[in-house]
């Protein structure tokens, strides 16, 4: 008797199974059924492979056919832009919805904050033009193409690679910058003075876009010209720069590190600076920090043999401090994997307003900058794993929600959002040209030409930028300033206790 089977017709019925023909109690069957069902999983397998080969080979090809290359032929040294940016897909590429519109990082949320002024009363071509007092130049974005008049030379080569930047932002997203007229200075210092526009009566400020911006100021911060390398100091743009110090991050365990607190760099542009210099060990004082001024001069002669970022991260701490303003340093000592330490900043970049003190960096007082080194050197060396975990963190932070893609969505949203304000439709001034990546980099030569070429964007990308945070409510952002400020109180708490058991 079959315990569990029930015979139907030529059939019998599993009470627990599907119905299977009798004769699988025949051996030949049997292994003839078990070679069927092996060869026919074996089949589906091969042709699944060969499907997901065939898509990722039409992959390759489609990622090929969206390259644009630079067009710098000899026939083209009279530096002209081509009549078609793009290939003949980009519409497609444009239209095509992604499924990787994730979040953005939490300093877009800033966008809406430097943009809050004109808010209620647009943005008037008057407007713009009254920013022209101390701009280096103006862009104007006119169906995907961009054209510039220049006011004043930018120093160095900042202005050049901030138009470069921006041409690579054409590049990588065609098609998705609206028309748009905008000034920009170049100087570390902000200019639009909040104050002087205070009042029911006064007039709207001029809109100017920058590097940096503080309290005070109503500035438009935008990503920095060093994204896309500093020629004169022979820094590498930021994709290639990141995976550098990456790796100059697992050369040496954290706990392995000087117990120190290091910097390197020029203290003769700011009081501050020099004062962070007597911080330095001598005979008859420890303050736990390591000072080295940095001669560019001589580096420059040397080949810049010692100032390789990607091998700076030999102490468990660094200490950034400004310059005359805002410093370019900050994300490279942030980068380190060390415990950055602050003093106290009063200008902020693009994405330093979203740190927070004792998760990204330790604080510093900046009117007792040696004590509060030593303080916080003493501390991280007692408290380890917390030490590491700040500093883990922030190389995070830079790692992951400053990487190159979320620098040109950064860009990508506050162009967007700033022509979204813009109460006239955009004209080419009558002493701009038009500018595109063949007219900077085809007639480009040495440190110049290859920071370019290392940071040229191929094409346009068939992704979508992040998604854009909606604007802070007002409790949150208090909330926000709040925590920030209350976790620097907690810090300047310990210093002095200590200080009174000291005493």
């Amino acid at each position: 008797m079959d315990i569990g089977y029930q015979r139907v017709g030529n059939y019998r019925r599993s009470t627990d199974s599907f119905w299977l023909p009798h004769y699988i109690n025949k051996p030949f069957a049997k292994y003839s059924l078990i070679f069927f069902v092996f060869f026919l999983v074996l089949g589906s397998y091969l042709w699944t492979t060969v499907l997901d080969t065939t898509s990722a080979v039409n992959k390759v090809l489609q990622s090929r056919t969206r390259e644009v290359p630079l067009n710098c032929s000899s026939g083209n040294l009279t530096r002209t832009c081509p009549v078609n940016y793009y290939p003949p897909d980009y519409k497609i590429i444009h239209n095509k919805p992604s499924s990787a519109n994730h979040k953005c990082p939490h300093y877009f949320h800033w966008i809406h904050e430097d943009l809050k002024p004109w808010r209620k009363t647009g943005i008037k071509k008057e407007m713009v033009e009254r920013a022209n007092r101390t701009a280096n130049f103006r862009l104007v974005i006119l169906n995907g193409r961009a054209y510039v008049e220049t006011y004043e030379k930018g120093f160095q080569t900042r202005d050049v690679f901030t138009l470069w930047g921006i041409l690579q932002l054409l590049r990588r997203y065609p098609g998705k910058i609206p028309d748009l007229d905008l000034m920009f200075d170049c100087v570390d210092w902000p200019v639009i003075r909040s104050s002087d526009f205070a009042g029911d009566n006064a007039i709207a400020p001029p809109p100017l876009f920058r590097y940096c911006g503080d309290s005070e100021t109503l500035d438009i911060v935008f990503p920095d010209w060093s994204f896309w390398g500093w020629a004169e100091i022979n820094i590498k743009p930021w994709q290639d720069l990141l995976k550098d110090l990456e790796k100059g991050n697992t050369k040496q365990k954290w706990q392995d590190r000087e117990p120190y607190a290091y910097w390197k760099g020029n203290p003769e542009v700011a009081e501050k600076r020099m004062e962070l210099v007597k911080c330095n060990v001598s005979e008859n004082q420890e303050w736990n920090a390591r000072i080295y001024v940095q001669d560019w001069k001589k580096e420059i002669k040397q080949g810049f043999k010692n100032s390789d970022l990607g091998n700076q991260c030999h102490h468990r701490y660094k200490i950034y401090i400004e310059g005359s303003a805002w410093s370019v340093s900050e994300k490279y000592i942030l980068a380190c994997d060390s415990v950055s330490l602050l003093v106290t900043p009063h200008y902020y970049d693009f994405f330093s307003r979203s740190l927070m003190p004792q998760v990204h960096y330790w604080p510093i007082n900046e009117n007792d900058k040696c004590g509060s080194i030593k303080f916080a050197v003493d501390w991280g060396n007692r408290n380890k794993k917390k030490a590491q975990k700040i500093g883990r963190t922030a190389s995070n932070f830079i790692q992951q929600d400053l990487k190159m893609e979320y620098v040109y969505d950064y860009m990508f949203h506050l162009l967007n959002e700033y022509a979204k304000l813009l109460r006239y439709k955009p004209s080419v001034p009558e002493k701009a040209t038009e500018l595109c990546s063949e007219i900077m980099a085809c007639p480009a030569e040495g440190i110049e030409k290859k920071l370019m070429m290392e940071s040229m964007v191929n094409g346009p990308i068939d992704e979508s930028p992040c998604k854009m945070p909606i604007p802070f409510n007002q409790l949150s952002l208090d909330s926000f300033i709040k925590r920030k400020e209350s976790s620097i109180e907690q810090v300047l708490k310990l210093e002095k206790e200590e200080q009174k058991e000291k005493t």
